[in-house]
């Protein structure tokens, strides 16, 4: 049991060392990214690009699948999924989890809602998304979500490692975008 507490408590002291803002600015130009995710358990390929064609994107990175924090995201993004898509966003979760943990997760906390997506060291540098720290051997991304304009550009960002607000914040974003 202890090993299984280990990295829950790593990650909760992590969480004090994120920084307070925002790694891409609103302006900046959205890396794009091709990778392995799930949906309602089913493993799909995520593509930045694809998803951008249908509108807005909604990319929102979590620490780590099955904890406390990002369960709760992960139920309030799931919550707002219909006003996401009436506003025209896809929204698309990521971790440095492997797709197998996303999988299931997709499954029990995404409530098949939306995508989770593994995201490899080159998508946590280009979204600058990383603590600095490894728990298990894997890169643990911080609690950032943008809102990637049509234009493939970022219109909003927001770090902070409390999930509170990180559904409704990136929502009135979008939402602020306007029709599609």
């Amino acid at each position: 049991m202890r090993l299984l507490a280990a990295p829950a408590f790593v990650l909760a002291a992590l969480s004090f060392a994120a920084p307070a803002a925002a790694a891409l600015a609103p302006g900046a130009k959205a890396p794009d990214f091709a990778t392995r995710g799930a949906i309602a358990g089913r493993v799909v390929d995520v593509k930045l690009a694809d998803a951008l064609k249908r509108g807005p994107v909604v990319l929102y990175f979590f620490p780590a699948a099955f904890t406390g924090g990002c369960n709760a995201e992960a139920r309030s993004f799931a919550e707002l999924t219909d006003r996401f898509r009436r506003a025209g966003a896809t929204v698309i979760g990521m971790s440095a989890d492997p797709v197998d943990k996303l999988a299931e997760f997709s499954k029990s906390e995404c409530a098949g809602r939306f995508a989770v997506a593994s995201a490899g060291p080159a998508v946590v540098r280009g979204y600058d998304a990383g603590l600095g720290r490894q728990v298990a051997g894997r890169d643990v991304t911080a609690r950032v979500s943008y809102v990637i304009g049509r234009d493939g550009r970022i219109a909003f960002a927001h770090q902070d490692m409390n999930p509170a607000d990180h559904a409704r914040l990136t929502l009135a974003a979008v939402e602020k975008l306007g029709p599609r």
